[in-house]
């Protein structure tokens, strides 16, 4: 009888392990490894382009950063408990580490956002002159620093470390940083472009009736017409709100409906999470978008040196061109491709 019940308890707790849920670092496994596969799909489909600025560099330093982490998770996933350099590893670290990665993605969106307007707005101006080496150099430097500086912050925080302290007391509860920064910076860009869309709404609606697509110089494009009226020119913060409208939403559409509905709904994502190179690229097309406005006076398209978005085309949106196989009462044209 005792035989049959151990037996039967053992039976019992096999079919219980069987039925239970993923474990809670498999799952965190999965979702790290999904967000590197996300981050290197991007950078793949990203356009090839030679000129170099600091938010290429912080994406590809985020994804060895992501890396370095799921390696982490790993590693103490398989060996369990362990002891490297005097130090004593378990499953308690997987927790450990990536809370100190959700506290720094978290105080990043600020800083990044800084520098990368500043980075433009300096390539822009070409008050800056340096060498393709001295250039590289120079953000490579600055990437680094910035990951060491924030790391340094979160590391000698006594609030964050107290919270760190507490999880170690109560190792069965591993909450998530969630991350302030990102939902104000967030909610500003889509008021932003609520606004913009508000003030050049008609122009928006008129353009996106007027499209054309045909094939210039093998390419697919769009082109839409605009007025020849002398008053009507190229360098027109006017005229040029409306077109680049019209390419952010062409690309970002998606991806600003998201926002919207994470702002709404009020959803809570990790920072851990939160913190990837698709919003990077995000905020970087914001960014160059507003650069351009700001100084569209002093657009010269021929020059190469302008910020490049890997994902917009900007630079098509101001060239006006008369292509004699297209329709004769759409001349003059300005070409967009989005």
């Amino acid at each position: 009888m005792t035989a049959l019940s151990s037996e039967n308890c053992s039976f019992q707790y096999q079919l219980h392990q069987a039925n239970q849920p993923l474990d809670g670092n498999c799952l965190l496994f999965l979702i790290i490894l999904g967000k590197i596969l996300l981050n290197i799909l991007t950078l793949g489909m990203r356009r090839k382009i030679t000129y170099q600025n600091f938010m290429e560099y912080f994406c590809i330093s985020l994804v060895f950063i992501d890396l370095l982490l799921l390696v982490n998770i790993s590693i103490i996933s398989y060996f369990r408990d362990f002891v490297l350099l005097g130090i004593r590893f378990t499953k308690y670290h997987i927790c450990l580490f990536t809370q100190i990665i959700s506290f720094t993605y978290g105080f990043l969106h600020y800083p990044v956002f800084l520098i990368a307007c500043i980075d433009y707005y300096l390539n822009f101006s070409k008050t800056t002159k340096l060498g393709f080496k001295c250039q590289k150099l120079f953000y490579f430097l600055t990437v680094i620093l910035i990951w060491v500086s924030v790391f340094a912050y979160v590391l000698g925080d006594p609030a964050i470390y107290q919270s760190l302290k507490a999880q170690n007391v109560y190792s069965y509860q591993c909450p998530f940083y969630i991350s302030i920064q990102s939902y104000w910076l967030s909610f500003f860009m889509v008021i932003v472009l609520f606004m913009a869309f508000l003030t050049s709404r008609a122009e928006v609606i008129a353009l996106v009736q007027a499209v054309r697509m045909t094939s210039y110089m093998n390419e697919t494009i769009l082109y839409f017409p605009f007025s020849s009226h002398p008053s009507y020119t190229l360098s027109s913060k006017k005229t040029l709100l409306p077109k680049f409208i019209i390419c952010f939403l062409g690309t970002w559409l998606p991806f600003v409906l998201l926002q919207v509905i994470i702002l709404l709904l009020k959803v809570q994502i990790p920072a851990y999470i939160e913190m990837n190179v698709p919003w990077l690229y995000f905020v970087n097309s914001f960014l160059i978008a507003t650069v351009y406005w700001f100084n569209c006076h002093k657009l010269n398209l021929r020059d190469f040196a302008l910020p490049v978005d890997p994902f917009v085309n900007w630079k098509c949106c101001f060239i006006p061109l008369t292509i004699q196989n297209l329709e004769q009462t759409e001349k003059p044209i300005s070409i967009i491709i989005c």
